[in-house]
């Protein structure tokens, strides 16, 4: 029967960075057989935490927890989830750097929010699905993975539903596309290892304090804070894209009403 309710689930997406790289250089059969290689992996990370595959979008998966059966940790498992797909990656990677293969590298978004379950579609086809704003902003938050160098990024709403620690760092307050209410946004780092990120921990510190002064407007001292998570890890994008915005902004200061909000230009 065709029909829906309001269930409160947090939602993962996730995508394959380069996608359209990857298909030219393996062509149809090989696309396709890395596709159901990947996705195996994936799904049995989604799977071991009784999370729901929703749908594959291409090379993207949609998951949800916490539909049709929820749980207490619904945000946690999701968020374990995602860390073990990150961690499936890296040693599936190394067995296909190792063959001479391409690696592989994803983004994942997180959010958990009221959404709209139940069958949709027609009477002739239809799928059991999530829909509604919740869900836009998990893929939007996939997608911002690519604009702070992320590879896992939760909403505020994830974030205090969390009853695990994990090592995460707030990163922006933003305005996704499509919407007009600010979001503060978190990265999940506990995938990384020495090699991945080293001196984790001091740049987390260092990049917590940029954050602070940043918004009070002390555009010298973040921007030299966010310079010494650079030399400790001279990979991190999210730094880097706070020096530049200090420079900027240190240049030609916001309006008196500005307070840290960055809108986002694209979804």
């Amino acid at each position: 029967m065709l029909g829906g309710k309001n269930v409160n689930a947090t939602v993962l997406f996730s995508d394959v960075r380069s996608f359209t790289t990857i298909t030219e250089q393996l062509g149809a059969q090989g696309t396709v057989a890395l596709l159901n290689e990947y996705f195996t992996m994936m799904v049995d990370c989604i799977q071991r935490e009784e999370g729901m595959l929703d749908k594959f979008i291409g090379d993207a998966i949609m998951a949800a927890f916490g539909i049709p059966v929820a749980h207490e940790d619904d945000p946690d498992r999701a968020v374990r989830t995602a860390i073990a797909m990150m961690a499936e990656l890296r040693a599936w990677n190394a067995l296909r750097v190792r063959d001479g293969k391409l690696a592989v590298d994803i983004g994942i978004g997180l959010n958990t929010d009221q959404v709209v379950s139940g069958n949709i579609g027609s009477k002739k086809r239809m799928d059991y699905t999530i829909i509604g704003d919740g869900v836009n902003l998990a893929a939007r938050l996939e997608s911002a993975c690519k604009q702070y160098g992320a590879h896992i990024l939760i909403s505020e709403f994830t974030y205090r539903a969390l009853r695990g620690t994990y090592r995460t760092r707030e990163v922006d307050i933003v305005v996704v596309q499509g919407k007009t209410k600010p979001v503060a946004i978190y990265e999940v780092l506990d995938y990384h290892t020495e090699d991945s990120y080293p001196n984790l921990i001091d740049a987390m510190g260092l990049f917590r304090n940029g954050l602070i002064n940043y918004r009070q407007r002390k555009w010298e001292a973040a921007r030299q804070l966010f310079e010494e998570v650079l030399a400790l890890n001279g990979g991190d994008k999210a730094a880097a894209m706070y020096v530049e915005r200090c420079q900027r902004l240190a240049a030609e200061p916001p309006p008196p009403d500005w307070d840290g909000t960055y809108v986002m230009q694209s979804k």
